[in-house]
């Protein structure tokens, strides 16, 4: 670490404020949509508090040298950790909509797949940055799969095929960073299309499978299984240019849309902002990665620089895949949209990912690449 950032630690902070600004702004959006103005009860106050928490969160990470998580017992203890509370989970685990997803403290829940997702993100940045110059080699992206695998296998028991979803994304998507060749590529999308296949027949419950079916033709139980998807895209679309009015939703209001908070908060948004909203919020998605991707390209080790992607990976893959929902464009598996959904545990992950993203860019521009991996790296 530079003489001038042990004299002013919070130059991490304040170097990275775009980052924390359009996250508050985000997740301030959320709290709108949520919020009815006709004094209807609102989860918006309780989910300010986890705001607040989140951001404590991203500061405390920021000021806090966080190239420790580079150690390899670090990340192994890490996913030791992951694998026995997913474990643990599928025997004590609260069952909320069919799902042993949490772990259920009262005032206060966990869902260990949100810790699952830094964890991956950390083992695969570690495994890809000592073999970037065998990446040719097919046995890396088999074992890295694997890796993964063992996390999705547990979470898709829940079962909860939304995260796996996006687990199977950030790795794939990691894996095609790290330099995969075409011909591996095709090899590793063909084993995409027969995983599915064999999900299909023997990894998914009735009820998913009756909802992807609902995705191809909503219409045809829209009392139903499609019924969802149906008043999504109708509250979608109703918000048409410039949208209802903050809090005037009348498909998420009056409850016709079901979780408008967390699963469906891109439709309710949708509705009382209008299109120009949504251009307006996916703008801010996309400068908040462009400033991780530009935050990558001067990392001080492939670590760094793989770990930075892999987050801006895993809130690409949320965004894509929620949005894709709430639009009728995908099969619902209920996500969250980071920063912007209801809820504490994905927000203080996510916090606590962009804290992490702020340390790490903070100590790369004072540390030679070298000398980091040498100290780091063990």
């Amino acid at each position: 670490m530079s003489e001038l950032a042990r004299l002013n630690p919070w130059r991490a902070v304040l170097a990275t404020w775009p980052m924390l600004a359009i996250a508050v702004t985000i997740s301030l959006l959320g709290i709108l949509t949520m919020h009815p103005f006709d004094g209807a009860s609102s989860l918006a106050p309780r989910q300010l508090i986890w705001l607040t928490l989140g951001i404590i969160v991203y500061i405390g990470c920021a000021l806090t040298d966080m190239r420790f998580i580079r150690r390899t017992p670090v990340i192994v203890t890490g996913y030791v950790v992951v694998i026995a509370l997913l474990s643990v989970l599928l025997v004590v685990g609260h069952t909320t909509m069919g799902a042993k997803s949490w772990f259920n403290f009262g005032l206060v829940a966990f869902q260990p797949a949100d810790l699952a997702k830094l964890v991956v993100i950390t083992l695969l940045a570690k495994y890809f940055s000592r073999r970037h110059m065998e990446i040719g080699n097919i046995s890396h992206i088999v074992i890295s799969g694997i890796y993964t695998a063992a996390i999705v296998l547990l979470v898709l028991v829940q079962p909860d095929l939304g995260t796996a979803v996006i687990l199977l994304a950030v790795w794939f998507g990691m894996v095609l960073v790290s330099g995969i060749s075409k011909r591996h590529l095709a090899i590793v999308l063909t084993l995409g299309v027969i995983s599915a296949g064999v999900l299909w027949t023997f990894g998914l419950h009735d009820y998913q499978r009756t909802r992807i079916m609902a995705f191809v033709n909503p219409a045809a139980d829209i009392r139903g299984a499609g019924y969802n998807a149906y008043q999504a895209t109708v509250a979608a679309g109703s918000g048409e240019l410039w949208g209802k009015g903050i809090g005037y939703g009348t498909q998420s209001k009056l409850r016709f849309l079901p979780e408008y908070e967390t699963d469906f908060i891109f439709a309710a948004f949708a509705e009382e902002w209008g299109f120009a909203g949504v251009v307006l919020l996916l703008t801010l998605y996309m400068l908040l990665l462009l400033n991780m991707f530009l935050i990558s390209r001067r990392a001080a080790t492939n670590f760094d620089a793989l770990f930075i992607i892999g987050v801006a990976l895993l809130f690409l893959a949320h965004l894509a895949i929620h949005a894709g929902i709430n639009l009728g464009l995908l099969p619902v598996t209920g996500t969250t949209i980071p920063f912007m959904s209801s809820g504490g545990s994905h927000v203080i992950m996510e916090f606590a990912a962009l804290g992490i993203v702020a340390s790490l860019s903070q100590h790369a521009r004072s540390v030679p690449r070298d000398s980091a991996a040498a100290e780091y790296e063990g």
